[in-house]
């Protein structure tokens, strides 16, 4: 799967979940994308969804092992931040986030990512601009947004329940970004380093990449992505799992503010055929 967030115990017993058990039905017709009409976004940057709550100057940080391109297993640590920067895309007013990827302590990835939140609290996910790194230097740039070269998706449904249809969080083909999620389990409880969660909804997640491979993703009601686990195929094996969240100071958030215009102006400079077709990110 795509990993744009791995936004973000024991997880010995996801390894004993089937793939199969969260495969679509059988013969089961199935769109790429979702439909989605901008008129239905009043107050977009407002994401207050209990699920996948984003406050501006939030820092959510997670900790756990995923495994390299040799198979070699490697601490991994990914740090979120909610910016209080918006940018249009498609005619909706998007909240810019801002995560870094480190693997085995070094920065192996840092993006922006862009959501928004309907009337009826579904949050969408608009696009993202990812920078992956060697030895330092930046190698790829797989950035997509919302009608140019991609399709926004969901990411979060307004009442997510069990047995609900699956979803596309994203279609961008050519990037890739393929990613689909479904509800897995309801009513889980999950031990992290922040704290034990009761009644936590589980997502199932794959992408068209990597169709044997599953990713687990937990949600606690008022904090959002508290655990992740995976089954299958999946070559990276990423587990990880909520260590903190903290709340920014006008000074660091104006330093994350600072790094995101940076990265925002690297996305014109090396994909301007996407995103110098939009407006600069503001403050708000």
């Amino acid at each position: 799967m795509n990993r744009q967030i791995s936004y973000p115990s024991t997880f010995a017993a996801l390894a004993l979940v089937s793939a199969a058990s969260v495969m679509p039905v059988s013969g089961e017709e199935q769109k790429p994308y979702e439909d989605f009409a901008s008129a239905k976004f009043s107050n977009p940057t407002k994401i207050a969804n209990p699920w996948f709550p984003l406050e501006p100057g939030t820092r959510q940080v997670w900790e756990g092992t995923t495994v390299d391109e040799e198979g070699v297993v490697e601490p991994h640590r990914v740090v979120f931040v909610v910016t209080d920067l918006t940018k249009v895309i498609g005619g909706v007013e998007t909240r810019v986030n801002w995560d870094r990827d480190y693997k085995d302590g070094e920065l192996e990835e840092a993006e922006i990512v862009f959501f928004a939140q309907a009337n009826d609290g579904t949050i969408w996910h608009l696009g993202q601009y990812p920078e992956e790194y060697e030895d330092g230097k930046i190698n790829a740039t797989p950035g997509w947004l919302h009608g140019i070269n991609g399709h926004a998706g969901i990411m979060m449904p307004a009442d997510p329940k069990l047995g609900d249809p699956e979803f596309s969080q994203g279609w961008a083909p050519n990037v890739p970004w393929t990613d689909r999620a479904m509800v897995h389990k309801t009513g889980v409880k999950v031990e992290t380093g922040y704290g034990t969660f009761e009644d936590v909804i589980v997502f199932a997640e794959h992408d068209r990449e990597e169709p044997n491979a599953r990713q687990y993703k937990y949600y606690a009601r008022g904090v959002g992505n508290i655990k992740i686990g995976f089954s299958g195929d999946d070559t990276t094996q990423e587990q990880m799992e909520l260590i903190s969240v903290e709340k920014l100071s006008e000074e660091e958030l104006a330093e994350v503010r600072k790094e995101a215009r940076r990265i925002e102006a690297n996305a014109v400079k090396f994909l301007p055929e996407i995103f110098g077709k939009v407006e600069p990110a503001q403050q708000r």
